[in-house]
């Protein structure tokens, strides 16, 4: 009973799905019911004709009247196959779309946290594999539930009523020890499926990984370590899907073995009958074609608890996806207009969720509209998290950020991220235009005003180089550019947004102190009554701001302009001195001591 519950268990989980397209699934499911009755027409003028060819009152009307009925019944149920196909596959086709869809929205809402704990292959194999699995079940777990149910019905109802309820009755008795099977089956058939799909996303998040991090591979010569990796996973996969191949294989032989000893049964009384005189050889004949037709519905049958299975444990794992809520949500009525305004920060302290470790602490800090602010330290001093806590990425648990006096967690995502330009520490390119990456949050923006803002991040002059210009494709994560090159696109890119906030995560460091330079002076000349705010390794990015800070194990030890902090003779101090000792090595010069 509780695995017939399971089987019914994830077609009420999709009937969200079925009330939504209820017209479709009825229309396809009675145009299937009508093809099943349909299906009773041969067999029983089939019978009649072996009658009168018995007693010898066949004649040429009577035949045509029998092949005219056979033809319409065929032709009738061509058309009537299609549409029913049309309209339950159709539908499959739409829940995959809707649950694709769904997932891909989801994916957008949630967290770092989230994607710091699941990985994109296994994430990808959740789009795919087991979205193709819940497909077959509303496509081919619908048509089969249907028409096993409806077809074995009818035939075994017409068998016993039409014909003699004593040979249906003795010919169904392997049944029961199918049913038994089949769902003794069912059960090991999820368990191993489950674990195959598991596997999969396994192969599919290591091939992913591989192919993006190929370079590290091979600068490292790794290939060989990695193809061993990769045959031990794929090997892995296949023991898995060889396990499930087993369990499948087994559902068509027992139902063949069940139906043969049913149609032993069936002649063997059924002769016993005809001998007697209890039934003509025209009844055993439509009996026969009967229980052959009943074959389909018990295969179906075996069949829907292999396709139901599948689309369970896939229809489980994708629910599990879902259920995760979005750590950084709206507030209520939160407000739809943009923020605009001075910053004021005000972080007693924060912990990323789940690590109970302290990042930031003690952290009040104001910064005017249009001014520019400095972020420097030491890699780990927190400068990247003081700036994705302003972007909304994670949320304080104590203090607040403001614009313009409002919160920042009174405006919705979308309103934020507007007033936000985000050019991040690791330049994420997509594998496609130059002229689509720069032009990714203003889609509409012009060649022009991409060329400009290409000029103001120092790349116009490398873009005209390359043989296709602004066409030119990057490849994936921007791999055939170099690391100076995608910082300065994704500066573009920033820029392009034309955004009151101007946010730069350490994207100087790959590009030349003289591009830096041309870099810098063309944003002072063109975010005029703009914020900035520029993390970064390299002093002279931020030897321009109106206000520098120096973050040390997530305090403000340090703050003031360039110039304050040379005199405070402290940190700042002995990192500019610093710095500029290691250019004068890089140039070959002489330090001298001050």
């Amino acid at each position: 009973m509780s695995e017939r519950m399971d089987i019914l268990r994830v077609f009420l989980d999709l009937m969200w799905f079925f009330r939504n397209h209820q017209r479709r699934y009825l229309s396809g499911i009675i145009f299937l019911i009508v093809v099943s009755l349909l299906g009773l027409v041969p067999p029983v003028i089939v019978g009649r004709a072996i009658n009168r060819m018995q007693h010898q009152t066949l004649t040429a009307p009577v035949l045509e009247e029998y092949l005219a009925i056979i033809l319409v019944t065929a032709l009738s149920s061509y058309g009537l196959r299609y549409l029913w196909r049309v309209q339950l596959f159709g539908g499959s086709i739409l829940l995959a779309t809707v649950l694709r869809d769904r997932l891909y929205e989801h994916f957008t809402r949630l967290s770092p946290e989230f994607y710091q704990s699941h990985r994109i292959g296994d994430l990808m194999a959740h789009a795919t594999n087991d979205v193709q699995a819940i497909q077959e079940t509303a496509g081919d777990g619908v048509m089969m539930m249907v028409d096993s149910v409806v077809s074995g019905l009818a035939v075994v109802i017409t068998m016993a009523v039409v014909i003699n309820w004593k040979l249906t009755l003795i010919s169904l008795l392997p049944l029961p020890l199918m049913a038994v099977v089949i769902t003794h089956y069912g059960r090991i058939l999820h368990e191993r499926f489950t674990l195959a799909q598991a596997a999969f996303s396994d192969i599919n998040d290591r091939v992913q990984e591989y192919i993006s991090g190929i370079r590290v591979v091979r600068a490292f010569g790794q290939e060989a370590f990695e193809r061993q990796s990769f045959v031990e996973l794929s090997r892995d996969v296949v023991e898995k899907n060889v396990a499930v191949a087993k369990i499948d294989s087994l559902f068509d032989p027992t139902i063949s073995v069940i139906v043969g000893f049913s149609y032993f049964l069936a002649l063997a009384v059924g002769s016993l009958y005809v001998v007697h005189g209890t039934m003509n050889i025209g009844n055993l004949t439509t009996f026969t074609l009967y229980l052959g037709q009943l074959i389909w519905p018990m295969m179906a049958f075996g069949f829907l608890f292999n396709v139901v299975e599948r689309g369970s444990a896939s229809y489980d794992r994708v629910q599990q996806l879902l259920e995760i809520d979005p750590q950084v949500v709206d507030a209520k009525d939160a407000l739809e207009s943009v923020p605009s305004g001075s910053i004021l920060f005000d972080i007693p302290s924060f912990r990323y969720p789940h690590t109970g470790i302290t990042v930031l602490q003690s952290i009040h800090l104001s910064l005017a509209k249009g001014t520019t602010l400095g972020i420097v330290g030491r890699t780990g001093a927190g400068k990247t998290t003081l700036l994705r806590l302003l972007l909304r990425e994670f949320d304080l648990q104590e203090g607040d950020i403001t614009i313009g006096g409002t919160s920042i967690y009174a405006y919705q995502l979308q309103a934020l991220r507007q007033a936000v330009a985000y050019a991040p520490q690791d330049d994420f390119l997509f594998s496609m235009s130059i002229r689509e990456n720069i032009a990714f949050q203003s889609p509409d923006a012009s060649l022009y005003e991409i060329q400009e803002k290409a000029r103001m991040a120092g790349i116009h002059d490398d873009i005209l180089d390359f043989p296709l210009g602004y066409d030119t494709i990057v490849g994936e994560r921007g791999v055939t550019l170099s690391g100076g090159q995608k910082q300065r696109i994704s500066i573009a890119r920033a820029l392009l947004a034309e955004a009151e906030i101007l946010i730069l995560d350490d994207t100087l460091s790959a590009v030349d102190a003289r591009t830096e330079s041309a870099i810098l002076n063309a944003l002072k000349r063109n975010r005029h009554g703009r914020t900035t705010l520029i993390a970064t390794h390299r002093l002279s990015a931020v030897e321009h701001a109106d206000q520098i800070i120096v973050l040390e194990h997530g305090r403000i030890v340090e703050q003031g302009t360039h110039t304050d902090l040379l005199q405070q003779r402290g940190r700042y101090f002995d990192m500019y001195q610093r710095q500029q000792l290691e250019n004068l090595v890089q140039q070959g010069g002489v330090a001298h001591e001050s």
